[in-house]
Parts: C-alpha cells; structure tokens; sequence
C-alpha cells in the first residue's frame, strides 16, 4: 500500500479500520494487542455463565410449535458490541502511532584535486583502451564513492590547465572528464611540476582540514618552468597531501597501428624516482600500476584512506491515534448502554 497514506481523515471515518491503515501504523505497545485473541474467548464463557444461570421451565411443544427463528440472532446483539468495545480498547492502549523519520547526513568533507596527464604517450594501449580512456573510467568510480567532498580537476600536457575548480556537483565534473581529450593542450611534454602548481593555486585557500592531491603521469618531467620537487614543497606548505601515480609498463609497450594494421611496438621509460619523492614530500604514497584492474584497486586505495566521517541527524515526528478509537469504542459504549437500558433490552432476550 501507499506509504503517503493520507492520515488526516475525521475520527468517524471508516478508513481507520481499512487494513492499509493498520499496516502503516507502528505500536507503542504492540504486545497489548494479543488481547484481540482473548475477547473471543470472554464473550463465549460469558454466554455459557449466562445460559447456565437463566431460569429455565419446563414446558411441553409440540414439534410443530419448536421452530428457529432468524430474528433469534437479534439478541447476541449486545454481546457483539460489547466485543468491539473492547477491541476498541485494545487498539486504543495499543496506541497506534504514525512516526516521520527524517535523517540529515553530513561531513566535514575533504578537497580532492585530480591532476591528470594527457600528454601524447597517455594514447599508449598497454591499459585498456589507452591510458588515458582508464583513467577517466576510474576517475568517475572515485568520484561516485564521495559524499559531500569537493573535488577539482587539473589536466597537464606541455602546460597545465584547470579543467574545474573544487566543486560538490559531481554529474558537472564528470561531463567535464567525459569531454577530456589529447587536443586540450596544444605544448607536448609533460609539465609535472606546472601541474602541482596549478592544483595548489586552486586549494591554497580551502580552508578544509583535509586537502589532497592525486597525481597520475606516466612520464618523466620535460615541460613547465617550474621544478616538480619544489612544486611539491610548496603544496606541502599548504598542508597538501600529495599521491602520486605511475601509470604504466616499462620497455616495449603497443601504441597505435603499424602499415599492416599491427600494433606498432615503442619503447617506453618513465622517471619514478621524482613521483616517489613527491609522494614523500606530499606526506602521502606513489603507486605503480600496470593495467587497468591495478589502477582501480589503487583508487579504490586512495578511496579508503580519504574517507571522511559521516554524520547523522536524526529527527522525529510522532503522531498518536488511539484517541480516534476511543471516541469509537464511546459510540459503542452508548449504543450498548442504550440497548441494556430501555424495553429493546427484554425485546433482545425474550
């Protein structure tokens, strides 16, 4: 049934009795409803103590002067109100409830700056499509993983580019990674320490207790006018915890198609000694991984390590009902009363 079933008709309405109704209400008291299982029980001793009681003469019929009367049934009347009464009761000192719960979920949060590579060599196909393609597939798996977390993104080839500042619009920032391609940048190389630069510059002033920076390259640092290492001091200064990531095999990688259609093999290098000090300056790891199921599994790392704590608040609205019931089991009192206190009474017996 509904669950925005609709509690706001008058008492008298017969829709408290509909099931859907009882089916949305939580108990107070839910054990006091077990004595819907005794007032049966009640009502039939009491007519046993009753018919054991009545006087009772003998008096001679014929056959044909002894016969059952359907209007007979009119006298357990009473009786039956008298069940409802106290079924009535019993659902009143059950006190139906209907309770609204609504949970505010918050964190201190974390800024997260992504500061990918997507110079040429990314094209290289030992990662599935390409590295770069891998790279935006688990871009978008961590930031599906965040709550309230602002995250940025800073993109590096020759130069590097602020691709989006720190922001909590996730679908936003994920059409931006979706739209990343190799022709963003025009200057070749790869400018590492232009890259560190540029994400500092945009959480220098995040006033976050948690800021961190995520580093994926692939190659050695060949563009830029400004030294990785003293990049990596900088941020530092800003209390930024740098990972960096090596992405990426050594020595014969596929990259492209030769004349023949054939994967056309080059040779590939990569500086892991300047990722891994930017790591340790940056108070944070270096990864080195080469296919696509190791890059997620250090994402997912990384996911781990920068979990902020989650807060609940939680309210409560409850609204009671069993006052409906009671003015019921009132109306049923009355009618029962009128019943036993006028000539319907000898009407009902006789």
């Amino acid at each position: 049934m509904d669950e925005q079933l609709n509690f706001d008709m008058p008492w008298y309405s017969l829709e408290w009795f509909y099931p859907s109704t009882f089916n949305n209400f939580t108990w107070e008291s839910s054990l006091v409803l077990w004595g819907l299982v005794i007032i049966p029980l009640f009502i039939i001793l009491r007519w046993i103590f009753k018919y054991s009681l009545n006087q009772k003469l003998p008096i001679a019929l014929t056959k044909s002067q002894v016969s059952s009367n359907p209007t007979n049934l009119i006298r357990l009347f009473p009786d039956i109100l008298l069940a409802i009464i106290f079924a009535l009761l019993v659902i009143a000192l059950a006190r139906p409830q209907k309770t609204n719960q609504k949970v505010i979920q918050f964190t201190e949060g974390i800024d997260i700056m992504l500061t990918i590579d997507i110079s040429q060599s990314m094209q290289i196909e030992d990662f599935k499509p390409n590295r770069l393609e891998a790279a935006k597939e688990v871009a978008n798996n961590f930031i599906d993983g965040r709550f309230q977390d602002r995250i940025g993104m800073v993109i590096f080839s020759g130069d590097a580019y602020s691709l989006s500042p720190l922001t909590t619009d996730y679908e936003l920032l994920k059409s931006y990674i979706e739209d990343i391609n190799f022709e963003m940048i025009e200057n070749r190389g790869t400018a590492i320490g232009s890259a560190i630069a540029v994400s500092t510059n945009r959480m220098r002033e995040s006033d976050s207790n948690s800021k961190v920076l995520i580093l994926l390259s692939d190659g050695d640092n060949t563009a830029g006018n400004i030294d990785p290492i003293t990049a990596a001091k900088l941020a530092a200064a800003y209390g930024i915890k740098i990972y960096t990531i090596a992405i990426g095999k050594e020595g014969k990688v596929p990259f492209g198609k030769d004349f023949f259609g054939r994967p056309r093999m080059v040779e590939n290098t990569m500086d892991e000694t300047t990722l891994r000090e930017i790591a340790k300056i940056g108070e944070g790891d270096f990864f080195r991984v080469s296919d696509n199921q190791a890059l997620e599994r250090v994402f997912g790392l990384i996911d781990q390590y920068e979990k902020a704590e989650i807060k609940e608040t939680r309210y409560k609205d409850t609204t009671d009902f069993y006052r409906y019931y009671l003015m019921w089991a009132a109306c049923f009192f009355l009618l029962w009363l009128f019943l036993k206190s006028t000539f319907i009474s000898n009407v009902l017996q006789d």
